[in-house]
């Protein structure tokens, strides 16, 4: 029978060194899961207690309105037509101390939505965006539209529900900000070589870099021969995300070469979407969209 080998003081000094290595990766991308996690726990607990807020006024519970008030650190479910700080009403949520809410833009400029009965719309509309205290790029933003709806999709334009969509047209929820960002790059697969388009931003900003609008139909690239336009805008713009507006002109079928569209900021070309020369307009969302794309 052979004798059963035991470690040497070596080996176990090798394996234990080995499993703290393996522990120190692990830890940091365990934390950083954790928060990212109670980030979105915390978005779907809003919406929630959004949906609450409307359906108690829909219900005519205690025959009131019910609304919802917002602030950095918290938010508060309460009962009546306007928020009432020392009410003994409102039911109280405060977020976790790594998570804040940053940004609430909603129509009227107030801090809380308020749902109407028989209806339930609200006229306070617009959305309110969370971030990690010690990872500002790391957001998420509710979208609250006038029908009292809430969720994470960007909500069509008034009006715009019935026409056809354009498979060429998409939101991007990039999950930082491009306002330092220096300029667009379009890259081109179908010529030999691959053509390049440079567009500096600079001169596309509004004053204080809250807005973004470039669109190129009197001067469109020519791409073996036909004119490609774009137009490229922002719905949101603020020092920590960007919601990126992208439409492509099909120019009569003639607009269709493989393009990857990328975002200069800094020393790094940022891609963002990537149009497949197909007769599906397939769009694919670049690396360097952290949170969402969506087909309008």
């Amino acid at each position: 029978m052979d004798k059963l080998k035991s470690f040497t003081l070596i080996e176990l000094i090798i394996i234990v060194g080995v499993l703290f290595i393996l522990i120190a990766i692990a830890v940091p991308s365990l934390r950083s899961f954790g928060k990212e996690s109670d980030l979105n726990n915390s978005i779907e607990q809003i919406i929630e207690v959004l949906r609450t807020a409307q359906n108690k006024t829909l219900a005519s519970e205690e025959a009131n309105q019910w609304g919802v008030h917002f602030e950095t650190s918290k938010y508060v479910l309460f009962k009546g037509d306007s928020y009432n700080p020392g009410s003994s009403d409102n039911k109280v949520y405060e977020l976790s101390e790594i998570l804040e809410i940053y940004q609430i833009t909603l129509i009227g400029g107030g801090s809380e939505t308020v749902f109407e009965r028989i209806t339930g719309d609200t006229g306070q509309f617009g959305q309110v965006s969370l971030k990690l205290t010690d990872d500002p790029s790391e957001t998420r933003t509710i979208y609250i539209e006038n029908s009292g709806q809430a969720g994470l999709n960007v909500p069509p334009v008034p009006g715009d529900e019935e026409r056809i969509k354009d498979a060429r047209h998409y939101h991007f929820d990039l999950g930082w900000s491009i306002q330092d960002a220096a300029s667009l790059k379009f890259k081109f697969l179908g010529p030999d070589p691959d053509q390049i388009e440079t567009v500096i931003m600079a001169n596309y900003f509004n004053g204080d870099k809250t807005e973004f609008d470039w669109f190129n139909e009197n001067e469109p690239f020519v791409v073996n021969g036909a004119n490609q336009v774009f137009q490229i805008h922002t719905h949101s713009l603020d020092a920590f995300n960007t919601i990126l507006c992208i439409h492509r002109d099909r120019n009569q079928g003639e607009n269709n070469e493989e393009v990857i569209i990328y975002i200069i900021d800094g020393e790094i070309e940022k891609d963002i979407a990537h149009y497949l020369a197909d007769v599906d307009d397939v769009v694919e969302k670049g690396s360097y969209v952290y949170n969402s794309m969506e087909r309008q």
